[in-house]
């Protein structure tokens, strides 16, 4: 119930597959999704605790979502690390203007990735949204269990 919500954007089914693999082995709850579209769309649905988030994606690049996303002020302090395979300079350059909190580059290690992904989620500000997310839903669930 204390999980952290993380979205995985992704086009590729596998990267997606490895990532969700990776952090439901750490105790976390992953939504994934294939297109910027519906990376939008899960934001908005899941309010998620962090966001890996490919560039290069059908419908709409990682860039423009990142920018998307910060323009929202509920979701100006959301991690989102960006997770591609351009390892440049400009690239990393390009995700910070953007708004990424960081960037992983693809191939990438597991644990480091899980690494990467705690650091951010231990954040209090990330703590704190946990925190309160169980706490609703403990008080669905009384309220559930008293009709």
């Amino acid at each position: 119930m204390d999980e952290p919500v993380v979205l995985v954007v992704d086009d590729s089914p596998t990267v997606r597959k490895i990532v969700q693999l990776t952090l439901q082995r750490e105790h976390m709850q992953v939504v994934t999704a294939a297109d910027g579209l519906s990376a939008l769309a899960a934001v908005a649905d899941v309010s998620p605790d962090l966001i890996l988030l490919d560039i290069m994606l059908p419908r709409m690049d990682g860039y423009n979502i990142c920018q998307v996303i910060r323009k929202n002020l509920a979701y100006r302090d959301l991690p989102i690390i960006m997770l591609s395979g351009k390892d440049g300079i400009f690239d990393k350059m390009r995700g910070r203007l953007a708004g990424s909190s960081d960037y992983i580059t693809k191939p990438f290690d597991s644990s480091d990735l899980v690494q990467t992904v705690k650091r951010y989620l231990s954040a209090p500000a990330v703590r704190e949204r946990i925190a309160q997310r169980a706490a609703v839903q403990r008080q669905m669930q009384e309220q559930l269990r008293w009709r």
